[in-house]
């Protein structure tokens, strides 16, 4: 879904901020673990809790990750820290910042700010997502995250051929400067290589059999022939992405109308949108992390497999 203005409309210079205007600024501890024996209390060897510390606002406070001593946690203050010289030097901008879960996992979304024209007036706006994680089982990440205007519809990939991008952290300030700057390299890059693809879909024309060529490999059978509900879970996928390749919002547009583009934004608004009932927490998890993420980068990947096909259309 798309992001609210909440943050970025105070133009926040740092990270810090971000996290303290979003309410974020409690700490994590480390505890170990143990377990009641009848009435004899056992300590669990090698094994900690990762739960909320200081500044906690909640009743309780939830386990967020089993982890083994050698684990340091990352505090929210502090994990984004990296990003902020590229705020500084005005190409990104805080935009929002939000927890999922109980608080296993901790984001904030930059906006860029130059935006893609796809085709007429068909606009995606470019965001990274930043996000750290207090399981135990991830660093930092940072994921293309383009919004198209016209339907709110996100995709998030990893910054670099599918791998997560690890940011070391530092206090000497110009070794941040120079990691900032390779950042900048890497980002502009890849947004450029998105954009010459999301333009070039819109070149690619699909007829009825190319169209279920698409959206059978984006919603693969189910490897249980006999798994009758799955089977149905599937038929339903398909014929709801082709609906709103046809009757999704912007797939009217001049030059959209009919092609992978449209296609590729007929999955993705249906994960969006459509596919999950559930709290706008979950849903949010599932697309930027989950089974939605895996969908719609599948959506991505199929598509570009069209683009080297041209016997696609």
């Amino acid at each position: 879904t798309a992001p609210s203005p909440s943050v970025s409309d105070q133009r926040l210079a740092t990270a810090e901020e971000a996290i303290s205007a979003a309410k974020l600024g409690w700490e994590v501890e480390k505890k170990p673990l143990s377990f009641m024996d009848g009435p004899k209390v056992v300590p669990v060897e090698d094994r900690y809790a990762v739960v909320p510390g200081d500044g906690w606002q909640g009743e309780t406070r939830p386990v967020l990750g089993i982890v083994s001593k050698g684990y340091t946690p990352l505090q929210n203050r502090d994990a984004f820290r990296f990003f902020d010289p590229i705020v500084g030097q005005d190409a990104a901008v805080y935009h929002t910042a939000g927890v999922l879960g109980q608080g296993e996992r901790i984001w904030i979304l930059a906006k860029l700010p130059e935006s893609i024209r796809v085709v007429g007036d068909d606009i995606t706006d470019k965001y990274l997502l930043l996000s750290n994680n207090h399981d135990g089982h991830g660093a930092v990440q940072i994921k293309f995250t383009p919004i198209r205007v016209v339907c709110n519809n996100t995709l998030t990939l990893a910054l670099s051929d599918g791998a997560d991008i690890r940011v070391p952290h530092t206090h000497d300030l110009q070794e941040r400067l120079r990691q900032a700057d390779d950042l900048l390299g890497t980002i502009k890059k890849g947004y450029d290589e998105l954009a010459e693809m999301f333009r070039a879909m819109t070149t690619v024309q699909m007829n009825a059999d190319s169209l279920e060529r698409y959206l059978t490999s984006v919603f693969p059978a189910p490897r249980d022939a006999k798994d009758e509900p799955a089977q149905r879970k599937v038929t339903h996928d398909r014929s709801c992405a082709g609906y709103f390749f046809e009757s999704g919002a912007g797939s009217d547009m001049k030059g959209v109308r009919g092609t992978l583009w449209a296609a590729y934004n007929g999955v993705t608004e249906y994960i969006d949108h459509r596919a999950m009932r559930t709290s706008p927490n979950g849903r949010l998890k599932s697309i930027w992390f989950g089974n939605g993420h895996l969908v719609k980068s599948r959506a991505l990947t199929t598509a570009k497999s069209f683009l080297e096909m041209p016997s696609a259309n």
